[in-house]
């Protein structure tokens, strides 16, 4: 009995863990991220920018060997989804790896930067537990897929093909 007592705790913390929200924490939207010419715009004001289309945003870093993997699959949805804009936030530890990333991987997007990293409140405001992380906004700015890792692309394209 306590077996099963644990295996059912287990297994509803898990889920509780991969829950799909609908709303950004007033940190998140709060938080404010480094723009590529310094500027420091609250998330918030950042997603404000790219109403009136979905959005995609993806939370990756140079030095995360899935980011760099995935790649190719991220640019085949980009250029099959072109109705929708992109945001790329970085979780280098350095301005100067941020920058380089994108230029060597030809990110194409909107580019930001979370100074704290993955462990930050930035990071710990969206639940942050895995790199490359998606979460895809209608036009409205709603969340219509909170949590999507480097596996999920044909969850992802099947919410960006439900919000066209």
């Amino acid at each position: 009995m306590k077996n099963l007592l644990l295996l059912l705790a287990a297994i509803l913390a898990i889920s509780c863990s991969n829950a799909q929200k609908n709303s950004f924490s007033p940190e998140a939207l709060s938080h404010p991220l480094t723009a590529l010419d310094g500027s420091k715009p609250a998330f918030d004001e950042i997603l404000k920018q790219h109403r009136g289309k979905p959005l995609v945003i993806e939370v990756w870093a140079s030095w995360c060997g899935d980011c760099v993997k995935s790649m190719p699959a991220f640019k085949k949805l980009q250029s099959e989804h072109p109705e929708a804009g992109y945001v790329f936030i970085s979780m280098d530890r350095a301005e100067d790896k941020w920058k380089s990333g994108i230029e060597k991987h030809d990110l194409k997007g909107a580019h930001y930067w979370s100074t704290e990293g993955m462990k930050g409140s930035f990071g710990k405001a969206i639940d942050l537990d895995w790199i490359p992380r998606y979460i895809i906004l209608d036009g409205k700015g709603n969340i219509a897929l909170y949590r999507a890792i480097e596996t999920d692309f044909e969850k992802i394209d099947q919410t960006l093909n439900s919000l066209k």
